[in-house]
């Protein structure tokens, strides 16, 4: 009984994989080889586990899986199971970064033996292909500013900005939250601010089990069809964390997000980074930005210099139609609290 609960649990493993998953280096049978010597070497719980996350394609939390560390074999574990379920062009495991819900990769639980190898605790780390070409600041102060934007308060360059910001500040030590949440829809603000009390955050349009900031409960009287077309690309959206030295970015949805941050770019200067589904990037570095209290410019006019700027399925910038975020049907403002 128990040889044939494995047996069924490896079959439904096997019609979950991605087809053409072995490299160009590996025998033909050498995957499949790989995989079976180290099904072998997981309890059924932890098959049971794998099982969970692989058909339910990452939507569902899923635990740890744990394969024994420093085990004979060719291939990584962790670098197998992303080849053999998501990523079959995957090469080498420093293009991995586990996810903040993985404890695997600090050795958790106080197994140091062993390692995760849940393929949807991981992301691959995204770069852009050639350096973007930056904004000149000297063609943003021939657009006016954004007028809402500016009433809005945190997007102010003036002295009440600067007051609000202040006080915005104060308000997020008192009550302990990191961040703040804003969603948009071309220019107008949809819903209240969303505050971040946890280390991560999910912000969604669907998502089957879990929480976080769901967009798609955040009503408006009148939305374009463009806007409604986006919407409908959010799905699981994107997974904000907050981690030693930075905040990071997960692209969880089934189409690419564009980031643009302080930090993504030299001073003076403002890159849009194009965010593939299943990659996550670091958007905010705490140590590149300092302590500054300074402000910064946007296209659309001054902004916090604490605050990163998402687009959902739409980027905008020198090599797109919409010159500004202000121009994408579905954007997130977030809005951190100095450390």
């Amino acid at each position: 009984m128990f040889r044939s609960r494995r047996a069924r649990l490896v079959r439904r493993l096997w019609r979950q994989r991605c087809a053409a998953a072995a490299g160009p280096d590996d025998g033909p049978n050498a995957l499949k080889l790989a995989a079976h010597s180290l099904f072998k070497k997981l309890k059924d719980e932890e098959l049971e586990v794998l099982v969970q996350a692989v058909e339910s394609r990452g939507a569902w939390e899923s635990g740890c899986v744990w394969a024994p560390r420093g085990a004979k074999q060719a291939v990584a574990p962790q670098l197998l199971l992303c080849r053999l379920y998501r990523w079959p062009d995957l090469r080498q495991p420093h293009e991995l970064k586990n996810l903040c819900c993985c404890t695997g990769g600090r050795g958790g639980g106080g197994d140091t033996a062993a390692l995760c190898c849940n393929p949807h605790h991981f992301s691959r780390l995204a770069a852009p292909e050639t350096p973007p070409p930056p904004y000149s600041k000297s063609s943003w102060l021939d657009e006016p500013p954004n007028p809402q934007l500016l009433e809005f308060g945190y997007n102010s360059g003036d002295q009440r900005g600067e007051r609000l910001s202040s006080d915005t500040s104060r308000s997020a030590m008192k009550d302990g939250y990191w961040c703040k949440l804003a969603y948009w829809e071309y220019r107008t603000r949809v819903g209240r601010l969303y505050a971040v009390h946890e280390a991560s955050v999910n912000i969604f349009g669907e998502l089957p089990r879990g929480n976080g900031f769901c967009l798609g409960q955040l009503p408006a009287p009148h939305r374009s069809r463009a806007v409604r077309r986006v919407r409908g690309k959010i799905g699981r959206g994107l997974l904000l964390s907050r981690e030693v030295g930075g905040v990071w970015v997960y692209n969880r949805s089934e189409h690419p997000i564009f980031i643009s941050s302080p930090t993504l770019a030299p001073p003076g200067a403002v890159a849009v980074l194009k965010v593939m589904p299943g990659y996550s990037a670091k958007v905010f570095d705490y140590e590149q930005v300092g302590g500054s209290g300074g402000r910064g410019f946007f296209g659309d006019g001054p902004c916090d210099p604490h605050s990163v700027r998402i687009s959902f399925a739409k980027g905008w910038g020198p090599s797109y139609s919409r010159r500004f975020i202000t121009s994408c049907p579905c954007w997130l403002e977030v809005l951190l609290n100095r450390p």
